[in-house]
């Protein structure tokens, strides 16, 4: 109950600041939102399952790309588009699942990297429709949910929070139910889950397949909310990032990634405002933390103050 109760309290909290914070911070926070949601689903993979994915952005991109040309080229609306995109990116991680799960540990994330960086080509080659680096801004009309203007900066930040809130409240359920519990048994020794008599690779490609499911829900929402669809969102700095946001805030913790992306996501911000070189600054910082609080900020207050936090 008291997990839970931290959970539902983040998100209230959440819901105050919409009220409460300026303009900037508040279209910030929308941001972070949205990308610890990407986050949380690159968790269950790497942080319960032990699986180091380098291809995360594939997943991101085809929620974006499915919704942005469905929006853009079939001139469906923002719900529909948005469902496409979820499929997208289920069909794409389920098909890359069956396929790089063949492989394990460096193998792995190899593979996932040059299916990632496959997918970045593609969007490039197919620049008449994707627009290549360039890309394409969504139009007002096309950002319309059900009569609401996602484009407005309070309906923005709801469904900003509405996302996260789902997968915040899936992520904590999916940990706590048997299936989680078997993907961190997994994580701690494959070997003996298989001999107690479990499916380990039915086990590892739902995981991955729930992962990439939640990345491309966030990237068919980032699109969307904030009206751009670009190849750069495929590029390998959004296959690191998750992995960033991950470890800055404690793998294996519910609320890590999103303690991690609202860090990073500040740091490199503030940084950026002092000197040209803030990814030096942001470096430094990342450094220091991983060398005083190895498992993360959510980790370290798990081992020292609460063990049974998730």
């Amino acid at each position: 109950m008291r997990a839970l109760a931290l959970h539902l309290g983040l998100l209230a909290v959440l819901l105050t600041l919409h009220f409460v914070l300026p303009a900037y911070h508040h279209g910030n926070l929308a941001r972070v939102m949205v990308l610890a949601s990407f986050a949380m689903g690159y968790n269950i993979l790497f942080g319960y399952s032990g699986l180091l994915s380098l291809g995360h952005a594939l997943f991101f991109a085809a929620g974006m790309y499915g919704m942005g040309l469905s929006v853009q080229h079939l001139g469906l609306s923002a719900g529909s588009a948005m469902l496409i995109g979820v499929l997208a990116g289920a069909v794409v991680s389920g098909a890359l699942a069956l396929l790089a799960l063949r492989t394990s540990g460096v193998a792995f994330m190899i593979v996932t990297l040059m299916f990632a960086q496959a997918g970045y080509l593609t969007i490039l080659h197919f620049s008449e429709w994707t627009r290549g680096d360039e890309g394409f801004v969504l139009a007002q009309a096309g950002r319309m949910f059900w009569g609401v203007d996602l484009s407005d900066p309070n309906a923005r930040y709801l469904a900003a929070l509405m996302l996260f809130g789902i997968c915040l409240m899936l992520s904590l359920w999916l940990v706590r139910a048997p299936f989680g519990r078997v993907l961190v048994a997994i994580r701690e020794n494959e070997e003996r889950v298989r001999m107690l008599g479990y499916d380990t690779f039915a086990h590892k490609l739902a995981a991955l397949i729930i992962s990439g499911t939640m990345a491309a829900a966030a990237g068919a929402a980032y699109g969307i909310l904030f009206g751009y669809v670009g190849a750069s969102f495929a590029a390998v700095q959004y296959s690191i990032l998750p992995l960033l946001y991950v470890l800055l805030g404690g793998a294996g913790t519910v609320l890590g990634p999103f303690i991690g992306t609202l860090f990073m996501f500040y740091l490199i911000d503030l940084s950026s405002g002092i000197t040209t070189a803030y990814m030096l600054i942001a470096g430094i910082a990342l450094v220091l933390l991983t060398l005083f609080a190895p498992q993360g900020i959510m980790g370290e207050l798990r081992r020292r103050l609460w063990k049974g936090l998730p």
